[in-house]
């Protein structure tokens, strides 16, 4: 089964739909199965008091203005609906609250996505694990106690999903990836695992790859000096590109672990050998 690859998009756009189609396109040629948003309800994700602070945005100078612009509206999502199906690839979002989730529902989408952050939100997990389709489960910033009641919510439901290993810092230290905890999610939970990466860079990724991930997300972005919180843990569309293409090429390297000699090899043992015998006559 071939690695399925997200190209996170998130709040990359910075609030413009035309970003957004730029980002869409760049994923698309770079050969990526899925575009990802996230869709929040302000007023429930935050409280009156963090939405009226301070903070200088290019948007204003409160909490509230900098989230505004950089929440997407239904007519943007309908947009983004309509994009998605004229460039054949896959879109879905993570929502951040109830709200959204069934907001969402108004899409026809294959997928749903937890957020790390959302983990312990169990109604929201209900919610997403009743409506049956393929969830992809970020583990971040989560305890055993915390992936047990997900794993569990979703197989009560009989939901398809696959947890992601992942490790929310922004962006992450390559020393801190714990991949081998690839294998030991596989091992405790039985279910595929996929891996959300935050780091600089693609070495990590590659080396997940090799780990036998079904699936990869990774953050995509015009420029990563642009304004936003996510910018500096993504990868620009060329090197989206070139991430792509190797993962591609691993899943080719990684053979099925067969111990028999490679039939393309008969030729050249046949010629490198061919001394063998002679040389055992001679001393016999």
């Amino acid at each position: 089964m071939s690695i399925f690859v997200i190209a996170e998009i998130g709040i990359n756009h910075n609030g413009s739909l035309d970003i957004a189609k730029q980002l869409i396109d760049a994923a698309k040629e770079a050969g990526a199965d899925a575009v990802k948003f996230q869709k929040r309800t302000l007023d429930l994700v935050y409280t009156r008091e963090f939405l009226d602070a301070p903070r200088e945005s290019p948007w204003g100078k409160t909490q509230r203005a900098q989230k505004e612009g950089l929440e997407f509206d239904a007519a943007a999502f309908h947009e983004i609906d309509h994009y998605c199906r004229e460039k054949d690839i896959e879109w879905f979002a993570s929502a951040w609250d109830t709200e959204s989730q069934r907001f969402l529902r108004a899409f026809d989408l294959k997928y749903n996505k937890i957020a790390s952050a959302m983990l312990v939100h169990e109604p929201l997990l209900r919610m997403v694990a009743e409506e049956g389709r393929h969830t992809f489960v970020s583990t971040g910033m989560s305890t055993l106690e915390d992936l047990d009641r997900a794993v569990a919510i979703f197989r009560e439901a009989g939901c398809p999903f696959e947890l992601m290993h992942c490790v929310s810092t922004y962006p992450m230290e390559d020393e801190d990836a714990n991949l081998n905890r690839i294998g030991a999610l596989r091992a405790r939970y039985g279910c595929d695992v996929g891996y959300s990466g935050h780091e600089v860079g693609l070495a990590v990724s590659y080396a997940a790859a090799a780990l036998g991930i079904t699936s990869l997300e990774r953050h995509i972005t015009l420029d990563r000096a642009m304004y936003g919180s996510d910018q500096a843990a993504s990868v620009e569309p060329p090197g989206f590109r070139m991430l792509v293409g190797a993962v591609r090429k691993i899943e080719k390297a990684m053979g099925d672990g067969r111990l028999e000699m490679n039939p393309k090899e008969a030729p050249i043992a046949q010629k490198l050998r061919a001394h063998i015998p002679f040389e055992s006559e001679s001393r016999s």
